[in-house]
């Protein structure tokens, strides 16, 4: 797939478009969207950043993250593909740019949180590198989150 990766603002129409259908995923899978609180302004730089995957100018993915300097790292928030391009590793790919923009900005440290529902979630970041840390934050008491940290 010849997926192209651009910057956009996390409130940038095609950002909420695919925010939104993975909201709709959460209330499939826990019965409810996630009610993380989440500035737009922090996904921006120099202490934020979001992207969106486009493939023949339809975006099909999205993601970014947060500087956390009271932990330490950036934390990966809204990571998502669309259902019709999932499994084939765009998922894989979109984390590595994740990554890479997280540790060009100054960042050494990734972490996440993902639900206990979300098997393929588990199974990428697991095999990407990361292990599971203590929970935190609003995640603390959450019985269907885990929370997982890396080196970058």
């Amino acid at each position: 797939m010849d997926v192209e990766l651009y910057e956009r603002a996390y409130n940038h129409p095609d950002s909420a478009k695919l925010i939104a259908e993975l909201q709709q995923v959460f209330v499939v899978r826990y019965g409810s969207e996630d009610v993380t609180p989440v500035d737009p302004a922090q996904f921006a730089a120099p202490n934020g950043y979001f992207a969106v995957g486009y493939l023949d100018e339809v975006p099909i993915a999205c993601g970014g993250w947060r500087a956390r300097p009271e932990m330490g790292a950036a934390e990966i928030k809204r990571m998502y593909v669309v259902e019709a391009f999932q499994g084939r590793g765009l998922s894989r790919t979109f984390l590595a740019h994740l990554e890479a923009t997280a540790k060009n900005a100054g960042h050494s440290r990734m972490i996440l949180e993902t639900g206990t529902k979300q098997p393929e979630a588990i199974g990428l970041y697991e095999s990407s590198g990361y292990a599971e840390i203590e929970k935190f934050g609003v995640y603390k008491d959450e019985p269907e989150s885990v929370c997982y940290g890396k080196d970058l």
